[in-house]
């Protein structure tokens, strides 16, 4: 027996007792309606109407109406159109406008069967192909969420591991201790008040600046802690630096953007700088924000030689120097914001240094 459920609406009392009970007969739970108005009040009143067979012609509102009304509710639905002979035309019209089929009067019942299982079945197919797209929508979702949180997972395992190293770096040069944490949030806050949007060009400046000077591993320790001037061929030596980082970065595929930043990040603007002497804006965007960051916070830390100087100090040397050695757009994003800004991030993360014991702790990104 089926389940299915169909509405017969037809104001011609015998024609709506023979369908309905043909159509029960065929094992099909049967409702009738008197006219367009009953029809469609059935029809919203008992669920999982399958299929609604309408006389085109019913007093007041016509089967067409009805039909116009059945789509709103149920697009799926199945509507087939009863017709007279001379209702033909409009019963192919109002297939035009969603209606699945129709038969004519006098009826031959075992065409109303064959099309009645027809428009079922399609009916079935479309429900079960919505339930499939649901079910695959989601599956897409569940596989969705937990690809993002493997790829959270991932980032976390990143940092962590980048933390580690530069902690082993900021251990080994002892002179820059939580440099490289504080370079970070300078040149993330400096890319956030020049515009920059995009999370992936956040994320690369963001380990860019951690991971500057990882080629200092590369420096043997006799000129790296060296208290005095370096010599000439030391300096050249010191000078290395960004492309021994580099080429420790570059091949790392999660890395490999960020170690532009590492091999440029002392060129200077008007082409003086080194490894490759670039200018201007050939100079990558990362590597001109974290120069200027960098100098910050040169300028306003501790060295063995001198005590830390004000930041009013390196905003004059910024100003300076903006055009030769800094970028001037980056330097007017610093100074937008004011000095203070730029002092309380410095208390902030001397605090959050202290309070790791010397660690270098690369929160999650957008924390």
């Amino acid at each position: 027996m089926n389940a299915n459920r169909i509405l017969i609406a037809d104001d011609e009392s015998d024609i709506r007792d023979l369908l309905g009970d043909f159509l029960t007969g065929e094992g099909y739970e049967c409702i009738l309606a008197t006219d367009a108005n009953d029809a469609i009040e059935k029809f919203k009143n008992h669920p999982n109407i399958d299929l609604v067979m309408s006389d085109i012609r019913m007093p007041g509102r016509t089967g067409l109406d009805l039909l116009s009304d059945i789509k709103k509710i149920d697009d799926d639905a199945m509507v087939i159109m009863i017709s007279a002979v001379k209702d033909i035309e409009p019963a192919i019209s109002a297939m035009s406008k969603g209606a699945y089929d129709y038969v004519s009067k006098p009826f031959k019942l075992k065409e109303v069967a064959q099309i009645t299982r027809k428009a079922l079945e399609k009916r079935r197919l479309i429900q079960e192909n919505r339930e499939y797209q649901r079910r695959l929508e989601e599956m897409v979702d569940e596989r969705t969420a937990e690809l993002n949180q493997a790829l959270d997972e991932l980032d976390r395992t990143y940092r962590f591991t980048l933390s580690a190293l530069v902690t082993a770096l900021d251990t080994r040069d002892q002179e820059t201790q939580g440099h490289s944490i504080r370079v970070v949030h300078y040149s993330l806050k400096l890319a956030e008040i020049l515009g920059i949007a995009d999370k992936n060009q956040f994320m690369i400046l963001e380990y860019g600046s951690l991971l500057h000077d990882i080629g200092k591993i590369g420096i043997p320790d006799a000129i790296l802690k060296k208290q005095s001037r370096l010599a000439p061929e030391e300096w050249d030596i010191m000078k290395t630096h960004p492309q021994i980082g580099y080429n420790i970065l570059h091949r790392i595929h999660f890395l490999e953007e960020a170690s532009q930043i590492v091999l440029h990040h002392h060129e200077h603007f008007d082409g003086t700088g080194y490894p490759e002497g670039l200018k201007g804006l050939d100079i990558p965007l990362g590597a001109r924000i974290f120069s200027v960051a960098d100098m910050v916070d040169a300028i306003t830390s501790e060295r063995p030689y001198r005590a830390a100087l004000t930041f009013e100090i390196a905003s004059r040397e910024l100003k300076r120097n903006s055009g030769t050695q800094y970028d001037p757009q980056v330097v007017t994003a610093f100074h937008s914001v004011g000095l203070s800004h730029w002092k309380e991030e410095r208390h902030k993360q001397d605090q959050q240094f202290k309070l790791s014991n010397g660690k270098t702790l690369l929160e999650p990104f957008g924390e």
